[in-house]
């Protein structure tokens, strides 16, 4: 092998070295700040730590929304097997209703009861804002419901 050979080797090692420890650094600190999705029967059947930041999706359990005037919010969470209490101080998003998807992050209370402090409302592949579906009714082009 010429030195030009075995230099170039080197740095090609090298550089694979680099690239492995820096892939894996990554993957470390992003597996700490990773929040999982589960759905109620998902955490029926897990141990869980109250202090665990985690998700929690489903659909809004229909007439199961209380509002306690101000900003106090109760709901459940229903996969259609089990239903989970949701707790929620704050601004609920505009697409959040009943029997619509719902994910919301936060943690345990008790076994049935799960404190949330985002709400996240989830909508179909065909959502549009209602200012465009507006625009498209006024312009004559709307071709939906």
């Amino acid at each position: 092998m010429t030195k030009a050979v075995k230099n170039r080797l080197i740095k090609i090692l090298l550089s694979l070295l680099i690239l492995i420890v820096a892939v894996l650094i990554i993957i470390l600190n992003l597996r700490d700040n990773i929040v999982y999705f589960y759905t109620p029967t998902e955490l029926s059947q897990m141990e869980i730590s109250e202090k665990k930041i985690m998700r929690v999706g489903g659909l809004v359990k229909k007439d199961s929304i209380n509002n306690d005037g101000s900003k106090n919010f109760s709901f459940i969470i229903t996969d259609k097997v089990n239903e989970i209490n949701v707790i929620f101080q704050g601004i609920l998003p505009n697409l959040f209703a009943e029997e619509k998807g719902v994910v919301v992050e936060g943690s345990y209370v008790r076994e049935t009861l799960f404190r949330a402090d985002k709400v996240l409302a989830k909508h179909d592949e065909n959502y549009m804002p209602p200012e465009v579906i507006n625009a498209l009714k006024d312009d004559g082009k709307w071709q939906g419901q």
